[in-house]
């Protein structure tokens, strides 16, 4: 993956998994990204975790700090495996994590409700932005999502207004690589997604995970952070991340 990125290309970056058990970590990718200059970056918060008071004041500290704090699933683990789509994805992409996958339309609608709830009955910002675990959205219908309080989803192809039910198409690199497959799989990937924000300037979306930094795309997410965008985000993603400082 080129280091070059951040010259000519607008850029958002994401924390998935903010979990009581990922802070340490999250605070790190925080801390980093900051240092080479990147604005406050989105955190994908997982509300169906073991948060304490202490715990929830952090996420409150980096919302004052000027993260913005979205809905990521309830507990991003799914119950079991619902039917062949399902057993495929969870097989090359998301192993369990894709909890959507297991419901129905019914039943995808009050998980995410109940995510969103959960800000508001924990005194947070109301999120504005929902992520499915593995950006797996699951057979769920636009008109559906429109009844939602969220006023944007993020899928692996891009962003849905919930009011329009239109999709602004997004280029998007990850680097959850825990094998070697996975790893060539998300290093072609993340080639071809960065050749086309550079071929139509689209902002791309930078996703990482709270153990990127420890798995085998590592070097290709420091190259990634120590290369700042040097552009405003277009479209939803200036909604959710603040401009760089240059």
């Amino acid at each position: 993956m080129s280091a070059q990125h951040g010259s000519g290309l607008r850029a958002w970056l994401s924390i998935h998994d903010v979990m009581p058990e990922t802070l340490e970590r999250v605070a790190n990718i925080i801390a980093r990204s900051r240092a080479h200059g990147w604005p406050p970056a989105t955190l994908l918060v997982v509300p169906g975790r073991h948060w304490n008071a202490d715990a929830i004041a952090q996420l409150r500290a980096w919302h004052t700090d000027g993260h913005a704090l979205a809905a990521h699933g309830w507990f991003h683990r799914a119950r079991h495996i619902r039917g062949l789509r399902h057993r495929l994805h969870a097989a090359l992409i998301s192993r369990d994590a894709a909890e959507h996958l297991a419901l129905d339309a019914a039943g995808i609608a009050r998980l995410m409700q109940a995510s969103h709830d959960w800000f508001v009955q924990q005194d947070l910002p109301s999120p504005a932005l929902y992520v499915p675990p593995a950006w797996a959205l699951g057979a769920v219908k636009r008109s559906t999502l429109r009844a939602l309080p969220f006023r944007h989803i993020e899928v692996t192809t891009g962003v849905i207004d919930t009011d329009s039910g239109r999709l602004e198409a997004q280029p998007l690199v990850g680097f959850e690589a825990d094998t070697a497959w996975r790893a060539r799989a998300l290093h072609t990937w993340n080639r071809g997604q960065l050749a086309l924000a550079r071929r139509t300037g689209r902002t791309l979306r930078v996703g990482v995970h709270p153990y990127d930094p420890e798995l085998a795309l590592a070097t290709a997410l420091d190259r990634i952070l120590a290369d700042p965008p040097h552009q405003v985000p277009r479209g939803v993603a200036a909604m959710y991340q603040a401009s760089p400082i240059h």
